[in-house]
């Protein structure tokens, strides 16, 4: 496995709609790390160390210096990874396939101590796609359905055990219906509020007020019906606030329909700039202290981003990646193919 330090400065700033005045005009995008991995689930710490998680069983904290890897197995099987999270002391990646399992890094000092197998799950449906925390004790991941509703873990102990909600809780899902595991930001929490976002034949946002107790699920505009249509990402500024992206992953360019705003809590949603602006993207993230008008959306085909809560786009670079990240109001962390990169908002 190789490792590459490189510098790089993406400053090109292309129009593709009429923007309003921007905030950001540019970005100035620096890989921290490349490497032959699909990285789809990075963890943020501070502008110089970012935790990854990626395919063929790699786990690893990039913190400006060496590399830290580590290659997991379990048993004889190479796990792959497209989910991660964080709290104070340990970091969570979750596999995606047949037998998955969550394991608990506990750090000091940004060096692992420990590693312990914290969830296994093995069934020929499972299929996890994205975990998150509320605080440094509550956490929740989700998966592809099985038994006719999502599969949904949640630990209250810190991580240290996780427990299955059960399908009497959850709404069902409909034929076809199910996630993707693209970006890690299939859920978005605030406060006490869950927000699940599914694709496939239905594309729809399932809703918990009180950490999963109790759910409801709630339709949307965005572009479904065929296998790879749906949403993809989902990020809430605040309770009432959020954002749905997606599309059509065999059809990148195709703008209508893939993106929508909700303003009561994702019951309701409109689409956005319909037709305009860009098409299929993996990952959308509110900018931190923006009031909720900025947004940054990513993925392969590259970034993009709105002044005015998604009504119009300016492409800020064709560097794709699959999944994004913010530290504070200027600075990001994206990861992709073969590659994690700092984002630098000007």
């Amino acid at each position: 496995m190789r490792y590459l330090l490189v510098l790089l400065f993406i400053g090109m700033a292309v129009s593709c709609e009429n923007v309003n005045d921007l905030t950001f005009s540019e970005v100035e995008i620096t890989p921290v790390f490349t490497d032959s991995l699909s990285i789809r689930a990075i963890s943020p710490m501070d502008e110089n160390a970012v935790w990854f998680a990626a395919n063929k069983g790699i786990v690893g904290l990039i913190d400006g210096t060496t590399p830290k890897i580590a290659t997991v197995k379990y048993k004889d099987s190479i796990l792959h990874f497209r989910s991660i999270a964080r709290t104070a002391q340990s970091v969570f990646v979750l596999s995606i396939e047949n037998p998955a399992v969550l394991y608990k890094l506990d750090y000091a000092d940004k060096e692992a101590t420990t590693m312990t197998e914290v969830y296994i799950e093995e069934n020929e449906k499972v299929f996890y796609d994205a975990i998150s925390f509320f605080d440094d004790l509550e956490g929740i991941a989700m998966g592809d359905p099985i038994d006719g509703c999502l599969s949904v873990i949640k630990t209250i102990d810190g991580g240290k055990s996780w427990f299955k909600l059960s399908c009497n809780i959850l709404p069902a899902v409909e034929e076809g219906e199910a996630a993707f595991a693209a970006s890690n930001s299939n859920i978005a929490i605030h406060e006490n509020n869950i927000w699940i976002v599914s694709g496939g034949k239905r594309a729809r946002v399932f809703y918990s007020p009180d950490r999963g107790a109790n759910w409801e699920v709630y339709n949307t505009p965005i572009i479904q019906g065929q296998t790879m249509t749906g949403i993809y990402s989902v990020d809430f500024y605040d309770e009432n606030l959020g954002v749905i992206f997606g599309g059509d992953w065999e059809k990148k360019d195709f703008n209508e329909g893939n993106k929508a705003i909700t303003t009561d809590g994702g019951k309701t949603w409109k689409l956005i700039s319909n037709g305009k602006g860009p098409g299929y993207r993996s990952s959308v993230k509110f900018v931190p202290g923006s009031n909720g008008n900025e947004l940054v959306a990513v993925g392969s085909p590259g970034v993009s981003y709105s002044s005015d809560k998604g009504q119009t786009w300016t492409a800020l670079s064709n560097q794709g990646f699959y999944a994004i990240e913010f530290l504070n109001d200027s600075i990001a962390f994206a990861s992709g193919n073969h590659i994690i990169a700092k984002l630098l908002f000007k």
